[in-house]
């Protein structure tokens, strides 16, 4: 607080304004080593090569299911290359800005990269989790070929159908692995992306706001215009049974 004399702040003051910038700067350095811990925790699984696999948009309203996958050599993965995505981390914790700026860091340090969009229409006809499952596994069987060797298979949270290579099912897995976190920033990117674009053919609902969320503002959208071709009708949400369609 301001002296009263001076109007300067007091020695408190100025203490709890350091220490505040303190826990801001310890919490940046945190953030800067998040993609030091997720590769220790690949390479711990003891194998050279390892494909991670994560979806976007199993949640929405509206817009695709997106699967983004990543194989990495981990015997070639050096200093620098772990230095460029010291920030990696589950891409919910990330600002649009640093998952922006950490896509083209993935793309060039993955040996293989895979995007799989599944549209509305495909959702609707074989429901939801049967469609994420089956993208996650096309994602992952792209990727996988490409490793000279036993690759091991990392899925956040699910096991997908049997397709040829090991997986194994990684609870809070875009938090714990970076195979896994690097694949989550591809599909989390690749799809706000078209949903920015689909702002423009399909405007008033806000798809560039929301991307397809279910937030007061897009449930507003569709009590007010109804549904676009770019909602899912399949999708059994509260928020649908709030509304009048």
């Amino acid at each position: 607080m301001p002296s009263p004399r001076t109007g300067r702040p007091t020695a408190s003051g100025s203490s709890e304004g350091r220490k505040a910038q303190g826990q801001k700067a310890k919490a940046r350095r945190a953030s800067k080593r998040t993609g030091r811990k997720l590769f220790a925790f690949d390479r711990r699984l003891g194998v050279r090569w390892v494909a991670g696999a994560d979806e976007a948009g199993r949640g929405c309203l509206a817009g695709p299911l997106v699967a983004g996958a990543v194989l990495f050599d981990l015997h070639r993965l050096g200093v620098r290359e772990v230095r460029a995505l010291s920030a990696l981390n589950d891409s919910k914790q990330l600002t649009p800005e640093g998952r922006e700026a950490l896509y083209p860091v993935v793309m060039r340090t993955a040996v293989q990269a895979s995007v799989v969009s599944r549209c509305v229409c495909g959702i609707d006809a074989r429901g939801l989790h049967k469609t994420n499952l089956a993208a996650l596994r096309d994602a992952l069987a792209r990727v996988a070929a490409a490793a000279d060797g036993p690759v091991l298979c990392l899925v956040d949270g699910f096991r997908v159908p049997a397709f040829g290579f090991e997986q194994r099912a990684i609870v809070d897995g875009d938090a714990t692995s970076a195979a896994i976190a690097a694949a989550s920033i591809l599909a989390k990117v690749s799809r706000d992306r078209f949903m920015h674009r689909a702002d423009a053919r399909h405007p008033g609902w806000e798809f560039a706001a929301h991307v397809g969320y279910s937030t007061p503002e897009h449930r507003d959208a569709i009590q007010r215009l109804g549904v676009s071709p770019l909602h899912r009708m399949s999708f059994q949400s509260m928020a649908y049974q709030q509304l009048a369609l």
